[in-house]
C-alpha cells in the first residue's frame, strides 16, 4: 500500500480560470492509496513548498503528485522539496495541467475532466515508482571559450579572475572580433579601440588564459564536467614561440596584393601580416594564397630578415587535445551578403557600401585613415543610409537585427562630423530601445539629418534629369506623405541583416547543440535558461545566439561565465538518475539506439556485440527505449509497467 499525496496548483489564474482545481483535488481524495489532496494558489511559492513538506511529514506520505505546470519549469524545485522532507526525489510525479489542459482547452468542463484523467493516470503510475540513487562525477576545473570577440574576451576575463584556467580559441589570427573593426560605439560615441584594446591586452597578459588563435574546434567528446576537445592549430608558417613581434618581416615582404579581410576588402595587406595595428597577439601569419614562395617557389625574404629564425615554411596543421569541464560558445555573427538583393546594387555600383565597410572608412587605422572618401577617391556630397536590408523581410529574415537603427544613426552623426554631405535615413520604424538610445536619436534629428519613413525600392544609375546625372538614384515611397521619391546621392550605405555565421550548423553539430529556424544557436529555454543549451555544460554568449548590441553581449558573456563557474567551481556533479540501461541478454545488436540518440549516450561493444549506455551522457529521454525492437533498453523511472499503469488510469475516464 502506498501513501500518496496530491497537490493541485491554481497557478494564479493560469490554471484556475479554465480548470476547477478544487474539484480536481476533491476527485483525487477518493482515489485508492491517496491519503490527502489539497489545492493552493501558487504551489511553487515558498508557502506552497512548505505545505508539501508539512503534509509529507504529517501524513507520512511516500509518494507525491503535483498537478501544476510543465516539469520543465519546476520539477527540480519539487524534487528538492521532497529531499528536504526526507523523501527520495524520484518518488515525485508532475502532472502538467497548465500547458496540457488550461492553456489548450477553452471549455471548463472538458479541461477539468482532462485534468482529473491525468491525475488518475499519475496515481496509477506513482504506486509503481522506485527510489533511485543519485550518481556523482568528478569535474575538470578548466573552461574552453570558443570565439575571441568581445563576448569571448569578457567571459574569459571573468573566469580567469576567479583563478580558473581558460582556453580561448579563435579561428582568426587575432582576437577582437567585429568590435575591433568599429570606429565609435553608440550611443556614447566611445572609441571602440579605446575600450576594447585594454581587454584584449588583459587576455594576453593573464596567466590563467591560454590564447589559441588561428585555431578551430574539430571534435568534442565527453560530457558535462569532463569534455575532451580536439583543437586544430592551423599552420601560420611563423613560429610564435620564437617570434618577438618586431614585424621586420612584414615591412620587407614584397607581396602586397592581398585584400585585407579586416578592412572588408577596401584595403590591401601583405602576404605576411597582422590584421590591424592593435592585434593580439602582435605576431604575424603568412597567407599561402598571396605568398610568392607558395605560389612560385621563390622569395623567402621574410625568412632571410628574421633574426629569430621564426619563419617556418614547412609548418603543418597540428591537433591538440584539451580537457575541460565546461564550454562557452561565442562564435559571433556575419553580415548578410547583400549581393543577391540586386535591387540595391551592391557589387554593381562602386558607390554602394555595407555597414562594416563604412566602419573601416571612419576608422583612423582603416584604408583611408579615417577620411570619408569613396572608391573613386572623392568625398560624397550626399549619402543615403538604407535600413532593414534583409531584416524584417519575409523573403530573407523575418527578425529585427536590433542594432541597425542605432548604428545607422551613428553613421549619420559621423558623416555630418567628417563631411559636409546631406544625409538621408530611409527607415521602416526607428527602434531605439536601449539606455540613452532615444536621446541619441533626438541628437541626430537636431543635426539636420533628413529622415524618410519608407523602405527603399531600388538603387539605380538610370537618371531622368540633369541634376541626377552621375548620381545613384534611390527610389522610395515616403509613407508619411504618401509620395514617391527619387533621391539622387553620391553614396548609398546598406544596413544588412545580422545573421549566423555560414558554418553555424556544422559548429552546432560539433558541440551537439541545436539551432533555431534562423540558424542561430538555440538556448535551452528562451526565458528561464537563455544561456544554457540542451547539452549540459555547454553555454552560449553573444550574437551566436541572436542579434544583440555590445552591452547585451557583454552582459550575456558575464552570465555565461557565471553559469560555467557553477560547474567548474565544484569538485563533483550530481547526475540525473532517471537514465536507461541495457539488458545484454536481450540486446540483439541492431544498434537502433546508437542511431537515434541525439546525446551519443549508446555505443556498440564490438566484442560483446551488444549496446552499452554511457549513463553520464544519457538524459533519460527514452528515445532509444522506444526504438529498441527487443525491449532490451529499460528506462529507469519510466518502465513499461509504469507506462502501462498510467495508461490504465487514463483509460478509466
Amino acid at each position: 500500500m502506498s501513501r500518496i499525496g496530491v497537490f493541485v496548483c491554481h497557478c494564479g489564474s493560469n490554471i484556475a480560470k479554465t480548470v476547477r482545481v478544487d474539484d480536481v483535488a476533491e476527485f483525487a481524495r477518493d482515489l485508492p492509496d491517496v491519503v490527502m489532496a489539497e489545492s493552493y494558489k501558487f504551489m511553487c511559492s515558498t508557502p506552497g513548498q512548505e505545505l508539501i513538506q508539512e503534509k509529507i511529514k504529517e501524513c507520512n506520505l511516500d509518494r507525491v503528485i503535483v498537478a501544476a505546470c510543465s516539469p520543465l519549469m519546476h520539477e527540480k524545485t519539487f524534487r528538492k522539496v521532497l529531499e528536504n522532507a526526507g523523501l527520495n526525489q524520484y518518488l515525485l510525479t508532475i502532472v502538467n495541467i497548465r500547458e496540457q489542459c488550461s492553456w489548450v482547452i477553452e471549455d471548463m468542463d472538458k479541461a477539468t475532466a482532462k485534468a482529473k484523467a491525468l491525475v488518475n493516470g499519475a496515481v496509477h503510475r506513482a504506486r509503481l515508482l522506485d527510489s533511485l540513487a543519485s550518481r556523482f562525477v568528478d569535474v575538470n576545473s578548466e573552461v574552453m571559450i570558443v570565439g575571441g570577440g568581445i563576448a569571448g574576451i569578457q567571459a574569459a576575463l571573468e573566469l580567469a579572475s576567479t583563478g580558473k584556467k581558460v582556453y580561448l580559441v579563435e579561428r582568426s589570427p587575432t582576437i577582437g572580433g567585429h568590435m575591433a573593426q568599429f570606429d565609435k560605439t553608440f550611443p556614447t560615441l566611445d572609441c571602440s579601440a579605446c575600450i576594447l584594446t585594454p581587454k584584449m591586452d588583459a587576455v594576453l597578459q593573464n596567466p590563467n588564459i591560454e590564447l589559441m588563435t588561428s585555431c578551430e574546434v574539430t571534435e568534442v567528446k565527453g560530457f558535462v564536467g569532463n569534455f575532451d576537445v580536439t583543437v586544430k592549430q592551423k599552420a601560420r608558417y611563423v613560429d610564435h614561440d620564437k617570434c618577438n613581434g618586431c614585424l621586420t618581416c612584414v615591412e620587407k615582404c614584397p607581396a602586397g596584393k592581398g585584400l585585407s579581410e579586416f578592412d572588408e576588402g577596401l584595403g590591401s595587406r601583405k602576404a605576411i601580416y597582422i590584421p590591424f595595428p592593435q592585434s593580439v597577439p602582435q605576431k604575424p601569419v603568412i597567407d599561402r594564397e598571396t605568398c610568392i614562395y607558395f605560389k612560385k617557389g621563390k622569395c623567402r625574404l621574410c625568412e632571410k630578415v628574421c633574426e629569430q629564425d621564426a619563419i617556418d615554411f614547412e609548418q603543418e596543421d597540428t591537433y591538440h587535445d584539451v580537457k575541460v569541464g565546461a564550454i562557452i560558445v561565442a562564435t559571433g555573427y556575419s553580415l548578410m551578403d547583400t549581393k543577391p538583393l540586386v535591387q540595391y546594387g551592391y557589387g554593381k555600383y562602386p558607390g554602394v557600401y555595407h555597414s562594416l565597410e563604412v566602419e573601416r572608412l571612419f576608422n583612423s587605422t582603416g584604408p583611408t585613415e579615417g577620411k570619408v572618401v569613396m572608391r573613386n577617391g572623392e568625398e560624397p556630397g550626399s549619402i543615403a543610409i538604407l535600413h532593414c536590408i534583409g531584416s524584417r523581410d519575409i523573403n530573407y529574415h523575418e527578425y529585427c537585427s536590433r542594432v541597425c537603427c542605432m548604428y545607422a544613426l551613428k553613421f549619420a552623426h559621423l558623416f555630418k562630423e567628417k563631411t559636409s554631405a546631406d544625409v538621408y535615413q530611409l527607415y521602416i520604424d526607428m527602434r531605439c530601445f536601449g539606455k540613452g538610445y532615444e536621446e541619441f536619436y533626438n541628437r541626430v534629428l537636431a543635426e539636420n539629418v533628413k529622415f524618410v519613413r519608407g523602405k527603399a525600392a531600388r538603387v539605380t544609375d538610370v537618371t531622368g534629369s540633369p541634376e541626377e546625372e552621375g548620381k545613384l538614384i534611390v527610389e522610395v515611397e515616403d509613407t508619411l506623405s504618401s509620395q514617391f521619391m527619387r533621391l539622387p546621392v553620391d553614396m548609398v550605405v546598406l544596413a544588412p541583416a545580422m545573421e549566423p555565421r555560414a558554418d553555424a550548423v556544422d559548429v552546432a553539430r560539433i558541440f551537439n547543440i541545436g539551432v533555431d529556424k534562423d540558424r542561430f544557436f538555440r538556448e535551452k529555454h528562451p526565458k528561464l535558461d537563455p544561456l544554457s543549451t540542451t547539452t549540459d555544460g555547454v553555454f552560449l554568449a553573444g550574437t551566436c545566439q541572436g542579434p544583440k548590441d555590445i552591452p547585451d553581449t557583454v552582459a550575456q558573456a558575464i552570465g555565461a561565465a557565471a553559469e560555467a563557474l557553477t560547474i567548474v567551481g565544484k569538485k563533483q556533479l550530481e547526475l540525473e538518475a532517471a537514465t536507461v540501461y541495457v539488458d545484454p541478454y536481450v540486446c540483439c545488436g541492431c544498434q537502433n539506439c546508437v542511431r537515434v540518440c541525439t546525446y551519443s549516450a549508446p555505443s556498440f561493444d564490438i566484442e560483446k556485440k551488444v549496446s552499452v549506455i554511457n549513463e553520464v551522457l544519457c538524459k533519460g529521454c527514452g528515445l532509444c527505449a522506444a526504438s529498441c525492437p527487443t525491449g532490451a533498453i529499460i528506462a529507469r523511472h519510466f518502465t513499461n509497467d509504469q507506462f502501462i499503469g498510467e495508461m490504465e488510469g487514463l483509460m478509466e475516464f
